[in-house]
């Protein structure tokens, strides 16, 4: 681990979404509001991840997402 996250920075992290999670209250469904609530659990969890482990690495060697051929060619 890169960096270590005090509780202050989390609840900084935490304070952004906190108006996001009460607005979900207008949802009109409860499946509406779980898909929300999802949605930005997932998004602090990215933020708290990066803060930790920093950005994207500049390696060179990282693996990267390619797309594969879409059929064989003849």
């Amino acid at each position: 681990m890169k960096n270590s996250m005090d509780k202050e920075k989390f609840l900084a992290l935490a304070a952004k979404k906190y108006e996001h999670i009460n607005a979900l209250t207008d949802k009109p469904t409860m499946m509406d509001y779980e898909k929300g609530l999802v949605e930005i659990m997932q998004e602090l969890g990215r933020e708290v991840v990066q803060s930790q482990l920093g950005g994207q690495t500049k390696d060179r060697r990282k693996k990267r997402s390619t797309n594969p051929p879409s059929g064989q060619l003849k």
